[in-house]
């Protein structure tokens, strides 16, 4: 079986960090102010995107990777699950001071997860924004949790001034932090698990501390992993196309349009998220328009695919090694 290009419906995720900017990226806020996050492709748990329209409209991601793997995976099928998941983050507050665990570290929690090793591209930055990612030199586990009690974790994190277009790789047991006036693009592994070591003394909605896992924390911390800094792009073989990231988890590439351009199968499914300007998907006979801040799934049983821009476009694709 042949399946069609895929949309799905976004998850919106309200959080104390969030605000009003994920409608820039065309999402359908409701009347709140805290609207975090915008999960586009996900399969965890109850957390199921929905197929928008088309003739599998309403089938959740899961049962499309149980009852089409071949079509949906190719070369990687079978998976017990969907293993990517991409969304948006408008944090118009800093987020707490975090890590997340290794794939042999999620194993062992209950219930199981996958680790999360995740990529981050940076869609627009207000000015003095910061990012926070991996230890300053020299700091061990002793001086960060002394420093976390003493209320002063920033001094042990590596931080810096962020640039639209910047992209970083956050693996598995590195701590790091989001500050605020980002809007992000994130693809991760699909797992939904973080340990808090810090969170700048805030207070929830109820007044209460907001809950951290120091121990939890301070033990999946990669502590050889020093300061983590925005990714060089490579060349590839095709000049509208740079790689990002290449990791045993996934692949970013981000293209650059301003003339059609032809994909050929590699029998394996692609995350193909438009973060500027617009472009029309087709295969065969169903086009698909994706302006920004939209995703489309593109099945491995998709044998070619063409993209075209209206002007210039940038997209990111992102897919297994």
């Amino acid at each position: 079986m042949s399946l069609p290009l895929l949309r799905f419906k976004p998850i919106l995720r309200e959080y104390l960090w969030g605000n009003r900017r994920l409608a820039e990226l065309g999402k359908p806020l409701g009347d709140g102010n805290h609207y975090a996050e915008s999960w586009e492709v996900v399969d965890h748990g109850i957390d199921q995107s929905i197929v928008a329209d088309g003739p599998l409209a309403g089938t959740t991601l899961h049962q499309l990777a149980a009852e089409h793997g071949p079509a949906l995976f190719g070369r990687h099928h079978p998976q017990r699950q969907f293993p990517l998941l991409f969304k948006y983050l408008d944090c118009q507050r800093t987020l707490s001071v975090q890590v997340h665990p290794n794939d042999e570290q999620g194993a062992k929690l209950d219930p199981p997860d996958l680790g999360k090793t995740e990529a981050w591209v940076v869609l627009a930055a207000e000015p003095n924004s910061h990012i926070y990612a991996g230890l300053k030199p020299g700091v061990d586990r002793a001086n960060l949790e002394r420093e976390s009690a003493n209320g002063n974790c920033e001094s042990c994190l590596h931080a810096f001034e962020p640039r639209v277009g910047d992209c970083l790789l956050i693996e598995a047991g590195t701590v790091h932090a989001l500050g605020a006036g980002l809007l992000v693009a994130e693809i991760q592994q699909a797992s939904d698990t973080t340990f808090r070591l810090y969170d700048w003394n805030r207070h929830d909605t109820d007044g209460k501390p907001r809950t951290l896992h120091v121990r939890q924390a301070l033990d999946t911390i990669n502590y050889h992993r020093g300061p983590v800094d925005p990714v060089v792009p490579q060349a590839t073989n095709q000049r509208h196309i740079e790689r990002l990231v290449t990791c045993d988890k996934f692949i970013l590439d981000r293209s650059r349009l301003s003339a059609p351009q032809q994909f050929a199968s590699d029998d394996r499914f692609h995350i193909l998220a438009a973060i500027d300007g617009s472009v029309t998907v087709q295969s065969g006979d169903s086009p698909r328009e994706l302006r920004r801040g939209d995703t489309l799934l593109i099945p491995a049983s998709c044998r070619q695919f063409n993209v075209t821009p209206q002007g210039r476009a940038v997209l990111l694709d992102m897919y297994l090694p």
